[in-house]
């Protein structure tokens, strides 16, 4: 397998493989995912005692940002196919660059159906954020203030609310890594590289940055607040 194939599709294959690893790295480390889903099952059970639109607001924010994505990544599927169509005048300017490298039009024709297909795995997920926010809110909407919510009715509604954190956060780790796929066009090693850095620096931020650290913090002052009275 050459080089240059292998560097087409490290980015897909290292997107894919993050999804699967990472989530058995957190039952041995909380992420910052996993300690903001205590925060959403906070979120939750305030709400269950609350009658205001403070929930629709912060709800309709979240649904808000989701759907700018998923509408970026219907843009860019579109501009990838438009290249389709301008290989030839795409080769001519790569060309131009005088880069050390030599592609041919079925390695960039290639590379584009790679970089396509991370575009649309962004939308899916983007879109099947969308859903799922939306059901939260319809869960949301339908909790019954009248009389104490159950903790198994928080935790469903709280889970919901996670089902669409996890794949908003998948949605945005294919933009993190398609990154490696316009590296591809100056240099063969170039995506190598930068998936490396993508992934050192996505680790960082869910497991040793400020924010993992303050959101563990924040967490743990509530648990204290909310554990058992001492006499």
């Amino acid at each position: 397998m050459s080089t240059t194939l292998i560097s087409t599709f490290f980015p897909l294959v290292c997107y894919l493989a993050y999804n699967i690893i990472v989530p058995q790295i957190e039952k041995l480390r909380p992420s910052l995912s996993v300690i903001m889903n205590m925060q959403r099952r906070r979120w939750v059970a305030n709400a269950t005692v609350r009658e205001s639109p403070f929930d629709a607001i912060l709800s309709g924010n979240i649904m808000g940002s989701v759907s700018f994505l998923a509408s970026t990544a219907v843009l860019l599927i579109l501009a990838i196919f438009a290249v389709f169509g301008q290989v030839p005048a795409l080769m001519e300017a790569l060309n131009s660059l005088s880069l050390d490298r030599t592609y041919t039009t079925l390695d960039v024709q290639l590379h584009l159906v790679v970089m396509l297909a991370m575009f649309v795995l962004a939308f899916f997920a983007f879109t099947l954020a969308l859903r799922q926010f939306n059901h939260f809110c319809i869960m949301l909407g339908a909790i019954d203030h009248s009389a104490p919510t159950s903790e198994e009715e928080i935790d469903a509604i709280t889970r919901m609310n996670a089902l669409g954190a996890k794949n908003f956060n998948s949605g945005i780790r294919a933009y993190y890594f398609s990154v490696a796929t316009v590296a591809w066009f100056v240099s063969e090693w170039l995506p190598i590289a930068t998936c490396i850095a993508t992934i050192l620096i996505l680790a960082h931020r869910e497991f040793f940055s400020s924010a993992h650290r303050t959101a563990a913090s924040a967490a743990l002052i509530a648990a204290r607040r909310s554990g058992p009275k001492q006499p």
